[in-house]
C-alpha cells in the first residue's frame, strides 16, 4: 500500500492513542517542518499490533539513524529504548524497543531467521521510490511470507514521488493514502552553463552566485564523492570568507561528518552542503533555503555479458529532481537552481530505473535460495529480476559452492547468507578459516567493501597487496579516514566470524592473491606473452599500465575493472601463485585431451591440456593420438574449407563430372554435388585418410578413384557407355567430353574435324545430344549448337565466309557433308 509522501515520524504513545480511538491519526512531524503523516485505522488495528514491533525500512544508513534519533527525542528517550535502529556496523536496540528503523538488508536477514516475522506487526517500506535492490527483494519476500503464513501482517509502502498505482496493484488494490504535507513555496530557476564546463566548475560558480543573491544555507547535489571533493577544493580557494563553512555529505563519510552536515549553522554563519543523492529524501538539513542541482547521479550498472558492475553517471529522473527541489522548502520559502535548460526537463525519465534491473544479482540470488525460493517467478515483483543477470548470478554462486547442481542452497551457502556481505566475500571469509587466513581475509573484505584509500593518488598501481600492507602499517599517501573506516569494518567482520585479533598474522602478497581468487575465481587472469595484458578465466581481456608492477606477474586476480567491452582496465588486483591456484582451485581445473586442426602448423595436433576456463595452465603434445580422433579433426577442417581444399586433379574432376552426369540420368547413382560430398565426407573420404595428419599428406589421395568406388559394379560397367570420356570425330581425333554441366555435356572441336558428320553425337545411351563448341583453326569458338544438321544447312555458309577471310590458307569446302575432315591446314 502507498501512504504518505513522508515517513511515519510517530511516537509510540500517539500511535497507541490512534489505535484506541479507532480512527485515523494525524501525527505531527518536527516543529516548523510542515510535515504530517496520516496513519489509517485499516492498517493499525490494535489486536495484530499488540505486543509486536514495527519495523521501518530506510534505504540509507544516514536516514535510518536520523529517523530513529528524531522519534526517540520526541519520546524524550535515548535511541535504543522504545525506538532503535539496526544498520551496518551499528545496532541500537534494547529489550523494550517497539519501533526499529533498519536498512533494507536487515529485513532480508530477519526473514531468513524467521520467515513468519512472528513478533512484527507492521513493516513499513519508506522512500520506496528509490527502488533499491534490497527494497524490492524485501517487499517480494514479505508478500510471500504474508501469503504463506502471516495473513495478519500489515505492509505500508511510502514515498513522496511513488508510482502509487503500480504499487497498489501489486498489493491487490490496496488503498492509496495521500498526506498533503505543508510545503513552503519554492522558486525554480534554470541556469545555463557551458556545455564543456566540468560539473564541479559549474556547481562552484553557482554556489558563489547563490550566496550573493540569496540568504540561508545552500545544498548542492553532485553525482559522486569525486565531484564533491573537487567542488570543495574550488570553493576553498574562492574566498568564501570565515563565516561560510563547507560540509561534504556522502555515504562513505563517518557519522560525525554526517551530523555536522545536517546540524543547524551556528548563529552568524552559513553553510554549504555538498551532497550526493543521499540528501534527496528522509533528511531535513536545518537552514537550507537554496538547492543547487547538477541534475546528475551515479548509479551501478551490471553487465551480464562481462559479469562486472561499473558506476555510470546518468541524468536524474523527474521524480528525483522534484525530491531535490523539495529540500529547499522544508522550513521556509526557498529557491532551487537547476544547472540545465528548462526544456531539458521533458527529456528526463519519469522515475529512477529500479536497481533490480541493472544491478549485480548475486546477493539477491543467494537470499532467494536461502529463503527456499528456487524460481523467482514464484514471488510477486514490481519489476522481476532480469533472467540473464539472475542466471549469471546463480552460475557464480555455483562456482562459489553456495548452490548445488539443482540450484538449491548448500550448507556452505547457508553459512554465507547471514554474513550480510557480497557472496564473493562471504565465500572468501569462510574458506580463509581453513587456510589460517581469517584475519587477513577480514581485512581484505573490508578493503574491497570500502573506498580505495589510495584513490586519487598517483603511482600506487593496482596491487591490492600494497593496500593490505598500508592497512596494517600505514602509508603516507593513504587516506587516514579511509583506513580508519576499513579497520573498523574489519573488526566488525572479525567479530561476526569469531576471529580474535590477537591471533592475527600478516599475509604475503601471494596469499592476498589467493584470498582474492577465492572471491573472484572468474577473474583470474593469465599474462599474455610480452605484455601487461591478461586473458581472464571468463574469456575477457584486461590490462594494467605498462609501468604497473602487477603487469610483470604471470597470474593475477582482478577485483575491480572498468567493464569495457573489449578489454578492461584493472583498477584493483593482486598477484597469484600458480601453485596456490592449483592447490585451492584444482577441483575447477579441467583436464582434457584435444585433437584439432592447428592453423599455424597446417596440420592436426593432439594435445593434453589443463585449463581453468579460457586460461590454459599446461599443454603437452600427444605423440600417438587416437587415429579416429585425428581423422575426425581432419574431416572437420575439410568441411570448413569446402571441397576446394582437396587436391583435385583434372582426371579426378572429369571422373566426378561423369558420375554427376550419371546421377542426372538416374537418381540411384551417387550424388557428387558439393553439398552431397561435404555431407558424406566421412563415408567416401574418411577411410582413405588413415595416417594423414598434414595438409601436404592429402596430395597422395586419388579422389577420382575414391569416387569411382562409390559406384556399384553395374554402374561402373555402364559408366563408359553412358558417359564416355572421349568421342572420336570424323578426322580420327579423340576429343574429351566435358560433363561439368550434367544437363549439357559439351564437346569442343575444330570445325574442320567434323566435316562429313551429319548428325549431332549423343551420350547417355543416345538420350542426350552433346553441345558442340565448333572452333576456328585458332581454337576460338565460332558456333555453339546441339543441332549439327541444321548448322550445315543454314549457318555454316555465313561462318565459312567469315573464316575464309580470316584463314585463307585453310580448307573451307562448299559442301561440308561431302568434304574430307582434316586436322591440318589444307588449301
Amino acid at each position: 500500500m502507498t501512504a504518505p509522501p513522508l515517513p511515519i515520524d510517530a511516537a509510540l504513545p500517539a500511535l497507541r492513542a490512534a489505535l484506541r480511538e479507532r480512527r485515523a491519526a494525524v501525527l505531527q512531524a518536527p516543529p516548523g517542518s510542515g510535515k504530517t503523516t496520516r496513519v489509517p485505522l485499516a492498517l493499525l488495528d490494535e489486536p495484530w499490533l499488540s505486543g509486536r514491533r514495527i519495523v521501518m525500512l530506510e534505504p540509507r544508513r544516514l536516514a535510518a539513524r536520523a529517523a530513529a534519533g528524531w522519534m526517540a527525542r520526541l519520546l524524550q528517550q535515548p535511541v535504543g529504548a522504545t525506538v532503535g535502529y539496526r544498520i551496518r556496523r551499528d545496532t541500537r536496540v534494547g529489550p523494550a524497543t517497539r519501533i526499529e528503523v533498519v536498512t533494507e538488508g536487515v529485513l532480508t536477514r530477519l526473514l531468513s531467521a524467521d520467515p513468519s516475522l512472528e513478533d512484527i506487526g507492521l513493516v513499513i517500506f519508506d522512500e520506496f521510490h528509490e527502488r533499491s535492490l534490497h527494497g524490492d527483494l524485501g517487499l517480494a519476500l514479505t508478500l510471500h511470507s504474508r501469503v504463506l503464513v502471516r495473513e495478519d501482517l500489515r505492509l505500508l509502502v511510502m514515498s513522496a514521488t511513488l508510482d502509487g498505482e503500480r504499487v497498489s496493484a501489486l498489493l491487490d488494490g490496496a488503498p492509496i493514502v495521500t498526506a498533503e504535507g505543508r510545503q513552503y513555496p519554492i522558486e525554480t530557476r534554470y541556469v545555463r552553463t557551458r556545455t564543456d564546463a566540468p560539473v564541479h566548475v559549474a556547481a562552484a560558480a553557482a554556489v558563489h552566485d547563490a550566496l550573493q543573491a540569496e540568504p540561508g544555507d545552500v545544498l548542492v547535489f553532485l553525482p559522486g564523492a569525486g565531484e564533491i571533493r573537487r567542488t570543495e577544493t574550488l570553493l576553498a580557494t574562492g574566498g568564501l570568507g570565515p563565516t561560510i563553512r563547507v560540509h561534504p555529505l556522502y555515504s562513505d563519510l563517518g557519522p560525525e561528518a554526517h551530523e555536522a552536515a545536517i546540524a543547524p549553522s551556528p548563529a552568524g554563519s552559513r553553510k554549504i552542503v555538498l551532497a550526493t543523492s543521499i540528501a534527496e529524501t528522509s533528511l531535513t538539513i536545518e537552514g537550507v533555503r537554496v538547492v543547487i542541482d547538477a541534475g546528475l547521479a551515479r548509479v551501478p550498472r551490471f553487465s551480464p555479458r562481462t559479469g562486472m558492475t561499473r558506476l555510470e553517471t546518468v541524468r536524474v529522473s523527474r521524480a528525483a529532481a522534484d525530491q531535490r527541489r523539495g529540500r529547499a522548502g522544508r522550513t521556509e520559502p526557498g529557491m532551487c537552481w537547476r544547472l540545465w535548460p528548462e526544456a531539458a526537463m521533458m527529456e528526463l525519465r519519469p522515475f529512477d530505473t529500479p536497481e533490480i534491473l541493472g544491478a549485480d544479482l548475486a546477493s539477491l540470488a543467494l537470499d532467494l535460495a536461502d529463503a527456499g525460493v528456487s524460481d523467482a517467478g514464484e514471488l510477486r515483483w514490481l519489476d522481476p529480476p532480469p533472467g540473464a543477470a539472475l542466471q549469471q548470478a546463480r552460475e557464480l554462486l555455483g562456482e562459489l559452492g553456495a548452490l548445488d547442481g539443482t540450484g538449491r542452497i548448500t550448507a556452505h551457502g547457508r553459512r554465507m547468507a547471514p554474513l550480510a556481505i557480497h557472496p564473493r566475500l562471504a565465500h572468501m571469509l569462510l574458506r580463509a578459516g581453513s587456510l589460517g587466513l581469517s584475519g587477513p581475509a577480514a581485512d581484505l573484505a573490508a578493503l574491497l567493501g570500502e573506498r580505495d584509500p589510495f584513490r586519487g593518488e598517483g603511482g600506487i598501481g593496482a596491487d591490492l597487496s600494497l593496500r593490505f600492507d598500508a592497512l596494517r602499517r600505514g602509508h603516507p599517501s593513504a587516506s587516514p579516514a579511509a583506513l580508519r573506516r576499513i579497520r573498523a569494518e574489519s573488526r566488525l567482520i572479525r567479530r561476526r566470524l569469531g576471529v580474535a585479533e590477537q591471533a592475527d598474522r600478516d599475509a604475503a602478497p601471494s596469499e592476498v592473491g589467493l584470498l582474492l581468487a577465492l572471491a573472484y575465481p572468474d577473474r583470474i587472469g593469465q599474462r599474455r606473452p610480452g605484455s601487461t595484458r591478461f586473458l581472464l578465466r571468463n574469456g575477457a581481456g584486461a590490462f594494467v599500465d605498462a609501468s604497473d608492477p602487477l603487469g610483470r606477474e604471470d597470474y593475477v586476480v582482478a577485483a575491480e575493472l572498468d567493464g569495457k567491452p573489449q578489454e578492461s582496465r584493472i583498477y584493483l588486483g593482486a598477484p597469484l601463485a600458480l601453485d596456490d591456484l592449483e592447490r585451492e582451485l584444482g577441483d575447477q581445473v579441467i583436464r582434457e585431451e584435444s585433437v584439432a586442426w592447428d592453423d599455424a602448423a597446417d596440420a592436426v595436433i593432439a594435445r593434453r591440456r589443463e585449463r581453468l576456463g579460457a586460461i590454459v595452465l599446461r599443454e603437452l603434445a600427444i605423440r600417438d593420438p587416437d587415429p579416429v580422433a585425428v581423422t575426425a579433426a581432419l574431416l572437420d577442417r575439410l568441411r570448413r574449407d569446402g571441397l576446394g581444399g582437396l587436391p583435385w586433379t583434372e582426371s579426378a574432376l572429369r571422373t566426378r563430372a561423369r558420375i554427376g552426369f550419371g546421377h542426372r540420368l538416374d537418381s540411384h547413382w551417387p550424388d557428387v554435388s558439393d553439398a552431397a560430398l561435404l555431407g558424406s565426407l566421412a563415408e567416401w573420404l574418411g577411410p582413405a585418410l588413415g595416417g594423414i595428419t598434414k595438409r601436404d599428406g592429402l596430395r597422395r589421395l586419388d579422389l577420382g578413384r575414391l569416387l569411382l568406388e562409390r559406384l556399384s559394379g553395374e554402374q561402373r560397367a555402364a559408366l563408359d557407355r553412358l558417359a564416355p570420356t572421349h568421342i572420336e570425330v570424323p578426322s580420327g581425333s579423340r576429343i574429351a567430353v566435358d560433363y561439368s554441366d550434367p544437363d549439357a555435356p559439351a564437346l569442343a572441336v575444330r570445325l574442320q574435324e567434323v566435316f562429313g558428320w551429319a548428325e549431332t553425337p549423343r551420350v547417355g545411351g543416345g538420350a542426350v545430344p552433346l553441345t558442340l563448341h565448333l572452333l576456328s583453326p585458332a581454337q576460338r569458338p565460332v558456333q555453339v549448337t546441339r543441332d549439327l544438321a541444321s548448322f550445315w544447312r543454314t549457318t555454316y555458309f555465313d561462318v565459312r565466309k567469315d573464316l575464309k577471310g580470316r584463314y585463307p590458307k585453310h580448307y573451307w569446302p562448299d559442301d561440308p557433308l561431302q568434304a574430307e575432315p582434316t586436322r591440318r591446314r589444307r588449301v
